[in-house]
């Protein structure tokens, strides 16, 4: 996983990233091949791009110049992501634990992803800075902001899909934009979602939900009457929602791996919330990362967000096998954190 690190403006640092790449000689040529419905698609949403998130068109154009590559046809790709180019598993959650919240992320994608992925430090100008990860670039998975707002998506498999903003580009504006789960929320309904998706939300206050979203509808759902924590998988829980979706609903484990985070997350109220959460991430408490090789999915890597304590630990690769580590990138170092070497790890 690579862990860059970006500061100034939007344009600068496309221009920097893609003349990186381009030293690299990676050929996008080779990478890039899309469907006449995903162009189409692309440019579309590229126009909507533009008007609502302006200074993200403005990173993908000095990424492109960078690399002396078509601005169109990288857009496209890009934005097709999280939405018309299929995505596969992943499960989140929020919770409360002893007065603190945290969340837990697991990232479930082809192996060779593994490879390209990317956990990015951002310091924008007129921007919040965050910590996002990606198994793209540019878009973004899931990320912590600096006010403490913890931002991330899930696939779901849509009925309907519209140009518009998917749901790693959604990701990316919430993080730039917004300090709260209520900001966050708001904001969701104003954007043009472009197809279905779940979008989980957490903040200092404890506020916690799942954005349930389509094309033209977002609906909150929030913990249920005496629990303190809310799960997303890749499907919709909602009723009203459901017929929404068009996949498998146990598509990747889908049902299993958001049982085995409820039914775990009911329990476990006596220990340390952020080593809890690393053990359910890790299918210490039923099915949540042990895929088999021909299921063609893995665990690529795995977040927890003390959200309270403004920590973050991820662990690169499958939780089973991989360590977490401490990333210390967002906020300063406070006298007693452990240092960037060190890691949380438990028995399992």
């Amino acid at each position: 996983m690579y862990h860059p690190r970006f500061k100034g403006k939007h344009y600068d640092i496309g221009l920097k990233f893609g003349g990186i790449l381009k030293k690299q000689n990676v050929d996008f040529n080779q990478i890039i091949h899309l469907t006449e419905f995903q162009e189409d698609f692309g440019r579309k949403s590229q126009v909507i791009l533009a008007e609502v998130f302006p200074e993200i068109s403005d990173e993908i154009r000095g990424v492109t110049e960078g690399l002396n590559f078509p601005y169109e046809k990288f857009a496209s790709w890009l934005l097709c992501m999280g939405c018309c180019l299929h995505d596969l598993g992943c499960t989140a959650f929020c919770y409360e634990n002893k007065g603190n919240i945290i969340y837990g992320r697991n990232n479930d994608l082809p192996p060779q992803l593994k490879k390209v992925s990317q956990s990015v430090f951002y310091q924008l100008e007129r921007s919040y800075s965050f910590v996002g990860n990606t198994s793209g670039m540019i878009n973004l998975e899931e990320g912590i902001n600096e006010k403490g707002l913890a931002v991330a998506m899930t696939f779901v498999l849509p009925l309907t899909v519209q140009p518009g903003l998917s749901s790693v580009f959604l990701v990316r504006y919430l993080l730039e934009k917004c300090e709260t789960t209520e900001s966050a929320s708001k904001a969701l309904e104003s954007l043009p979602i472009a197809s279905a998706c779940n979008i989980i939300l957490a903040d200092q206050k404890g506020d916690m939900v799942v954005a349930e979203c389509i094309p033209g509808k977002v609906n909150v759902r929030t913990p249920e009457k005496g629990e303190n924590f809310i799960v997303a998988a890749n499907h919709f829980t909602s009723d009203g929602m459901k017929v929404h979706e068009i996949g498998n609903r146990d598509e990747y484990y889908s049902e299993e791996r958001y049982e085995t985070a409820c039914n775990a997350l009911l329990n476990g109220k006596s220990k340390d919330g952020t080593v809890y959460a690393m053990e359910i991430l890790s299918g210490k408490y039923g099915f949540m990362c042990q895929y088999p090789k021909s299921s063609g999915c893995d665990t690529i890597w795995s977040s927890v967000f003390d959200i309270t304590n403004r920590r973050i630990f991820r662990a690169e690769g499958n939780p089973k096998r991989s360590r977490f580590k401490e990333d210390e990138r967002l906020w300063k170092v406070r006298k007693g954190m452990r240092s960037n070497s060190e890691s949380l790890s438990f028995s399992q």
